[in-house]
């Protein structure tokens, strides 16, 4: 009888009323997989099928559901709380393909077809060869006629060295524009103050950096925030943002044509023959027409490469300005992440490499030299003021006390690290001579530099629960043959521009794995927002990612 009663019941009724509570989730998923239509053999009805088969085919599907069960549960959500310290360290002035076109599996060079690579002349004609300009626009003899591709720096015919100080090519807001050509990526000869020399790259494989990479995860779709240079993404990793400078004097603005490029001269020649010539020179166009600094402004308050004014505040720039640099920037009230992190009680600070050493620089009265700002004499640190974002803004005035609180020297950083005392998100600005800018250091030393920042992360009592972002601010002028995102969601006036390196560091990065999620520099202040549950800052681009493909977090 009890046999007879196991095979007269329905299917349907033995799965979904014996095996599965009725009315849950897993019920309708398996009566929605159809578990009984596996079991209701037409050789069945009536109870005929014998009872060893009914039992075969009835765990058959049971197996089957409980695999679509399993494909079907969603998945656990990322646990963002498990990290409690964030660090972004932030060198200089390298795209992708520079400095990581060689490393392996990434999305380098070898993936770059003939039109990602050939460089173009103002007229829209390929180039026949690449020439490098001198500090006139004139061929540079140090360099020979390059063929129009991408070329080793540290190999033949070059055979430069990455502990040697080299060129810089410009770095600037619509020359970058113009360089990736809307994804091209074609100009950058043609509109580089060194020409052929934007093309050239390095065999990474012996940095310091290149192994972190390799243990930890490589983003080779990592964009910067804004076109041009230091300045405007040093911005943007604070605030996602352009500062505004509605009253800049017509010497600062840029001069452009109808269709928004810089206006060239009517000598400007052929990049088969010498440096492009526009009329906005020096510093690139500091302002846009309609009252928006894009490229490198000096900040209102010391440091500052603007000195103080004779017989005013030492504290302050001098808001006449200087030929050269034009005026300081007015000080800025837009939102920056230090505001949103503030306002929840989230513990931070800026820490930046010669910090204190320049303070007392720029406190200087203005008849006395510089020792400290924007020198290398006598082997000085080259404190670069236009890499400290937050000094810029009215709420980090000299006197305040989130001034106090917040903007730190980099010898505190390492005193924290040790002693486990680092806020809950910790940017990080190596001074001039360590930060791999070329023109004025090497790439050898800011390697070390921030190598031993990362083995000293590692050793200290947080690094447990710590992630480790890597990110250059910018591509220094260089070439990379990856077009940026673009269109809603992805980009805007703005940005994003050339891919840069970035490195994800954590025990909870995924190792020696390729993100190839599109990123830029607002991806750093999304994952903080969604991490400490921040107001959002409106120039965080919707579609990036926020850095948790890197990560497991599960």
């Amino acid at each position: 009888m009890q046999a007879r009663a196991i095979k007269t019941l329905t299917v349907g009724e033995t799965l979904s009323s014996v095996l599965v509570r009725p009315n849950t989730g897993r019920a309708r998923v398996l009566r929605r997989c159809r578990c009984s239509a596996a079991l209701d053999d037409p050789r069945n009805q009536g109870g005929n099928l014998p009872l060893l088969s009914l039992l075969r085919r009835w765990a058959a599907a049971v197996g089957l559901c409980a695999a679509l069960l399993t494909a079907q549960r969603p998945a656990t959500a990322a646990d963002f709380t498990r990290i409690e310290t964030i660090v972004v360290l932030y060198p200089e002035n390298r795209s992708f393909d520079h400095l990581y076109g060689l490393f392996p599996g990434a999305n380098g060079i070898g993936n770059a077809g003939h039109e990602r690579t050939a460089q173009r002349d103002h007229d829209g004609s390929v180039l026949p060869y690449l020439r490098v300009w001198d500090i006139d626009g004139k061929p540079d003899p140090r360099f020979p006629e390059l063929p129009n591709r991408p070329f080793r720096i540290d190999a033949p015919p070059v055979g430069l060295s990455a502990d040697q100080v080299l060129l810089s090519p410009i770095h600037a807001y619509y020359h970058n524009i113009e360089q990736i050509n809307g994804g091209r990526n074609d100009m950058f000869a043609a509109m580089s103050t060194v020409g052929g020399y934007t093309m050239g790259y390095f065999d990474g494989s012996q940095m310091k950096l290149w192994r972190w990479a390799k243990e930890f995860t490589l983003a080779d779709n990592f964009f910067m925030g804004a076109f041009g240079g230091s300045y405007l993404n040093h911005q943007y990793l604070i605030c996602a943002c352009t500062p505004v400078f509605k009253d800049a004097p017509p010497s600062m603005r840029a001069r452009l044509d109808a269709q928004g490029k810089l206006e060239k001269k009517p000598g400007s020649p052929s990049a088969r023959d010498g440096a492009v010539e526009t009329y906005t020179g020096g510093l690139g166009g500091q302002v846009t027409p309609d009252g928006f600094s894009v490229n490198t402004t000096q900040p209102p308050y010391q440091p500052s490469g603007i000195p103080p004014a004779d017989g005013g505040p030492l504290e302050l720039a001098d808001a006449k300005g200087t030929q050269r640099l034009g005026l300081p920037l007015p000080p800025q009230a837009n939102e920056t992440i230090g505001d949103t992190l503030s306002a929840k009680g989230i513990t931070w600070a800026w820490y930046a490499g010669g910090w204190k050493a320049a303070l007392a620089d720029g406190t200087r009265r203005p008849s006395e030299k510089r020792a400290v700002i924007y020198t290398r004499e006598n082997n000085a640190i080259n404190f670069q003021p236009h890499h400290q974002p937050f000094n810029y803004f009215a709420r980090f005035a000299p006197g305040t006390a989130d001034r106090d609180s917040h903007l730190k020297d980099g010898e505190e950083l390492l005193r924290d690290i040790d002693a486990g005392r680092l806020p809950a998100v910790v940017f990080y600005k190596p001074v001039g001579r360590f930060n791999q800018h070329p023109a004025y250091t090497d790439l050898v030393s800011g390697d070390a530099h921030i190598a031993d920042i990362l083995d000293r992360l590692r050793r200290g009592p947080q690094w447990s629960r710590m992630l480790v972002i890597v990110a250059y601010d910018e591509n220094g002028g260089f070439w990379d043959h990856v077009p940026p995102p673009a269109g809603p969601g992805w980009g805007d006036r703005w940005g994003p521009a050339t891919r840069i390196p970035a490195i994800i560091i954590s025990p909870f990065a995924k190792h020696s794995y390729i993100d190839s999620t599109a990123y830029d520099t607002t991806s750093i202040l999304k994952f903080i927002t969604v991490r400490f549950g921040l107001e959002p800052l409106a120039g965080v681009r919707e579609k990036m990612g926020d850095l948790s493909a890197a990560l497991d977090l599960h």
